[in-house]
């Protein structure tokens, strides 16, 4: 199946926002392209990369007429854009977002959006360190997850419309619940992206390591942690306090893992950690077969391309239904 929708607006255009402009114009899944942020310099950056049709710091502008609307600003934004936007969204329209946590999203955004529109909670698990409307390319997408968590309420049709849009985009789509998305992103994503923030300020505090041989002597291991640090800071924030209860719960697991890491190292037992090494050596190379990373060592791999348009199918002026 593939779709054309009539007009995607995009509220927000960081990293995301911009891949998703650009794809989807290069995939021509969408006739028009509405652009709204909340500061004129980052309209004007976003208007200079030609990456909309439409741009307005008015959201409201942005998503009226539009039968897919997508959040790509920070999570921590999303109850003041939903209720400013809700009056102004068409009936029929399809209303999602690409924040990293989804049950926060439903509790807050859910509330406002009017009868007979389709919320469909999304996640696109694909980024860079990178953050801002010239960060982003078309490829992102490729090849990579976008996970769904479409609500009890909303039509399959629709949540097929929306599949077929990130499939498009060259995604592989799974269908999730929100409780459960952010229980499997807190170890995958969160905790990682906490470990990271915290090892890099950590050799950075280091009164025995100047700052320079830091960065002189970065192997891969740190040099890796680096780059998951540079992550956008106003992003992961709000990750954080949003996901709060799932991140505890992995936070208190990891720890008592490390802990049987520090026991092992103080007391010597070399089997014990080669078999913890041996395990964890096996998930890398699951992950490798699965098709979601490479063998090949990682110093800016280029990403794979999109599929090939296929011969798109109309949504009808009100999102009822797939013209043929």
């Amino acid at each position: 199946m593939s779709v054309k929708f009539r007009k995607l607006a995009l509220i927000g255009i960081g990293l995301i926002g911009s891949s998703i402009a650009l794809a989807a114009r290069r995939q021509g899944l969408a006739e028009v392209i509405a652009i709204s942020t909340r500061k004129s310099e980052t309209l004007e950056e976003a208007r200079a990369l030609n990456l909309g049709d439409i741009y307005t710091l008015d959201a409201a502008e942005a998503v009226r007429g539009a039968d897919l609307v997508i959040l790509c600003a920070p999570v921590g934004a999303y109850e003041a854009i939903a209720r400013t936007i809700a009056p102004a969204l068409e009936p029929g329209a399809i209303l999602s977002d690409v924040g990293s946590v989804k049950a926060h999203v439903v509790k807050v955004v859910g509330p406002h959006v009017p009868a007979g529109v389709s919320f469909i909670p999304g996640h696109p698990i694909a980024g860079t360190e990178h953050s801002g409307p010239s960060a982003g390319f078309a490829e992102l997408f490729a090849g990579r997850w976008c996970i769904l968590t479409p609500q009890p309420d909303v039509p399959p049709a629709q949540t097929e419309k929306l599949v077929a849009f990130w499939e498009g985009m060259g995604s592989d789509v799974e269908i999730m619940e929100a409780g459960h998305h952010d229980m499997v992103l807190a170890i995958t994503s969160h905790i990682p992206h906490l470990i990271a923030y915290n090892i890099v300020g950590t050799a950075d505090d280091l009164e025995t390591v100047t700052k320079s041989e830091v960065i002189k002597f970065s192997a891969g291991g740190f040099r890796d942690f680096t780059r998951i640090a540079a992550s956008d800071p106003v992003m992961w924030r709000d990750v954080f306090l949003t996901n709060r209860e799932a991140v505890l719960e992995m936070l208190g697991r990891f720890l008592e893992d490390l802990s049987v890491l520090q026991r092992a190292v103080d007391s010597g037992d070399g089997p014990a950690l080669e078999s913890i090494f041996t395990r964890t050596r096996a998930i890398r190379r699951s992950i490798i077969s699965a098709g979601q990373e490479t063998a090949a060592a990682d110093f800016g791999r280029p990403h794979e391309a999109p599929p090939a348009p296929a011969a798109p199918v109309f949504v009808r002026e009100h999102g009822g239904g797939d013209d043929a």
